[in-house]
């Protein structure tokens, strides 16, 4: 009886939850307890709830297990917006590093230097027409000639010196071009290395000099084409042109300006359309336009005064020409061989002298 009593007592005294699931374990039968069992083992198939049956309800509590809390939708969207930001500006500054690493403005002497080849080419160009009737530095003018008179030399119209000509002065440009590969083996402006620069300067010079040494005055005179000269004038213009036709990042060529005319309008539709879109306002640019508005700027800076270089150089030929005729083309050979003479002797010390430009 003692052990009785104080068995009543503690059973009386018991914690509510023990009783609780004392009282779930006694009132619930053993199939609820295998059907409750699947339920949440497998959520998608429904079973009949204890109370549809007739059965008493179980608690949740001591029935399902404890599932990890899921972060709700408003600390998802915390989170995506103090993230976000950060993410999509430092990709944005990458973009912009990356836009400005595609150009870099040339040192100023390289500017000059181009600018300058640029000038003679024009003037040669003039000089050409003016004594040969030929343009040595149209190589686009030489091509279409080409495929218009050999449709006349075929229907035997034209003779076939017509079709001849143009293929020729395409055939001598590119072979200078091709000297001028075998001397050089860069296409950007490396003074002081193995590249034979002075001796591809002295040898533009020296063709020029053939060029006015051949040219027939009695035809000049009548003004009939004379493709000799002609020739060693466009092997003069390959050689030059190949010499430095990529400066970081922008197309450069000296001898003609279809292409850098090309460049100018392209750059300026780019820049005009980034602005248009913020409605011709700077400070509503973001770090990409900006870095990608400097880059188009620095470009124009090599472009433009590429092309005013080579309209001052025909200016000039066609005022030399008046008063010197052919022998006008000895200004740019005497400027070539006097920069490739002196590359060639002082190599070194114009290597410091440039680095320190």
């Amino acid at each position: 009886r003692p052990r009785s009593a104080s068995l009543r007592a503690s059973l009386t005294h018991e914690s509510p939850r023990r009783s609780m699931a004392s009282s779930v374990k006694l009132t619930l039968p053993l199939p609820a307890l295998m059907s409750a069992a699947a339920a949440s083992a497998s959520p998608a198939v429904a079973s009949p709830s204890p109370a549809a049956k007739g059965q008493p309800m179980s608690s949740p509590r001591a029935l399902s297990s404890p599932l990890p809390m899921r972060r709700t939708s408003v600390d998802d969207s915390r989170e995506f917006s103090s993230e976000c930001p950060k993410t999509d500006h430092s990709h944005m500054k990458m973009q912009a590093a990356k836009a400005r690493a595609s150009f870099k403005r040339p040192r100023s002497w390289v500017l000059v230097f181009g600018w300058t080849l640029a000038m003679c080419a024009g003037l040669v160009n003039v000089v050409s027409f003016r004594a040969w009737a030929l343009y040595v530095c149209n190589m686009t003018g030489s091509t279409t000639s080409i495929g218009m008179h050999f449709e006349g030399y075929h229907q035997r119209d034209t003779e076939f010196s017509t079709v001849a000509y143009p293929l020729m002065l395409v055939g001598s440009f590119l072979f200078g071009a091709f000297t001028c590969g075998m001397l050089i083996d860069k296409n950007q402006v490396h003074l002081g290395g193995k590249s034979c620069y002075g001796l591809a300067l002295v040898g533009n010079s020296v063709l020029l000099v053939v060029a006015v040494v051949l040219t027939d005055e009695s035809k000049v005179a009548t003004g009939q084409q004379q493709i000799v000269p002609a020739c060693f004038a466009a092997i003069a213009a390959g050689l030059q042109n190949a010499m430095c036709t990529n400066h970081f990042g922008a197309v450069v060529r000296t001898t003609h300006v279809t292409g850098t005319i090309t460049d100018i309008g392209s750059t300026l539709g780019r820049l005009a359309m980034i602005f248009l879109r913020k409605s011709c306002r700077r400070s509503r640019l973001n770090v990409v336009e900006v870095a990608e508005v400097g880059v188009d700027a620095r470009k124009l800076l090599v472009l433009l005064p590429m092309w005013c270089s080579f309209l001052v150089g025909a200016t000039l030929g066609a005022y030399l020409y008046t008063e010197m005729g052919v022998e006008a083309l000895l200004i740019p050979a005497g400027f070539t061989f006097t920069i490739g003479a002196m590359y060639t002797l002082f190599r070194q010390t114009l290597k410091g002298f440039l680095k320190d430009i």
